[in-house]
C-alpha cells in the first residue's frame, strides 16, 4: 500500500479542515513547500496536493504555491480541488503533477469527464467525497443525489488512475477510517482505491492494507505526531511483501 502525506492549501498556507468545515480549520504552517521538503525528507515517495480554495470556488488560488512543490520535489504528485476544465488539466500536466484528481466535475458533467479520461488515459482520478452515502461536491458544500456506487458504476469503463475515496464525517477528526467503506469500495471499483479520512494510528494503516486499497492519504495524524511518516512507510512496505504486489505506480 502506497502513503499519500496530504498538503491542503487554503489562502498560501498549509491547514487542516475538520470533516471539511471550512469554519473548522487548523493552520500548520505558512510555508507549503518547506512542508512538501520536510515530508520527502522523511522518505516521502509521493504527494498528495489539495488547492482547498479552487475546490469551493473552481479558481486556483494556490497555483503558484503547488506548482513550486511539483516542480521542487522529486516525487509524483497528485493534484485536486477546483479542476474543471481541459485547460485545467493540461495546466498541471504541462507543470509536472503525475495525476490530476477531478470530483465536482465528474458528477456534474458526466460525458466531459469522460472524455477527458479518455483523452489523458492513466492521468487522471476519480474523487469521490462520501457524506452518508450520497456524493458530495463543490469543496464538499454541496451534495448531489447521486450514491457513491452509481458514480463509480458511471465511469468504470473509463482509464483512470484510481480512485481517491474520501468519508467525510472521518475527514481530520483522528477517528479512525471507515474500514467497512473502503473495503466495500476496493471491491466495486475496476480502479485502484485511495482512501483517505480518519488515519490516527499505526493500527488503522495496518487495518487498511487488510481492505485491499492500494494506497491511504495521511493529513492530520502527520501534522499531529500521532503517527511518523518513516512508521507509516514501513507498514506499507511490509503490506507489499506480504501481498506479493507492489502499489499504485503514479506516471
Amino acid at each position: 500500500m502506497d502513503i499519500w502525506p496530504a498538503i491542503d492549501l487554503r489562502g498560501g498556507k498549509c491547514v487542516r479542515l475538520r470533516q471539511g468545515d471550512f469554519a473548522a480549520e487548523t493552520v500548520y504552517g505558512d510555508d507549503p513547500l518547506a512542508m512538501a521538503e520536510h515530508w520527502c525528507a522523511l522518505g516521502a515517495q509521493r504527494l498528495h496536493l489539495v488547492d482547498l480554495d479552487g475546490a469551493r470556488t473552481g479558481e486556483g488560488a494556490n497555483r503558484a504555491a503547488i506548482a513550486s512543490i511539483i516542480r521542487q520535489c522529486s516525487v509524483p504528485c497528485q493534484i485536486g480541488g477546483g479542476i474543471r476544465t481541459e485547460a485545467a488539466i493540461t495546466g498541471w500536466l504541462e507543470t509536472g503533477a503525475a495525476q490530476v484528481v477531478i470530483g465536482t466535475a465528474a458528477v456534474e458533467r458526466p460525458d466531459w469527464f469522460a472524455e477527458m479520461a479518455k483523452r489523458y488515459p492513466g492521468r487522471l482520478v476519480l474523487g469521490v467525497d462520501a457524506r452518508d452515502g450520497r456524493v458530495a461536491i463543490s469543496g464538499w458544500e454541496a451534495s448531489s443525489p447521486l450514491t457513491v456506487e452509481a458514480l463509480v458504476d458511471r465511469h468504470r469503463e473509463l482509464p483512470l488512475a484510481a480512485v481517491v475515496y474520501t468519508d467525510i464525517a472521518r475527514d481530520g477528526t483522528l477517528a479512525g477510517p471507515n474500514l467497512e467503506a473502503m473495503a466495500a469500495m476496493a471491491a466495486q471499483s475496476p480502479w485502484p482505491v485511495i482512501a483517505s479520512g480518519g488515519v490516527a494510528s499505526l493500527e488503522d494503516v495496518s487495518a487498511l492494507t487488510r481492505t485491499g486499497v492500494a494506497g491511504c492519504i495521511v493529513g492530520r495524524a502527520l501534522y499531529e505526531g500521532t503517527v511518523t511518516l518513516p512508521d507509516l512507510l514501513e507498514i506499507a512496505e511490509a503490506s507489499k511483501h506480504a501481498n506479493g504486489v507492489g502499489g499504485t505506480e503514479a506516471p
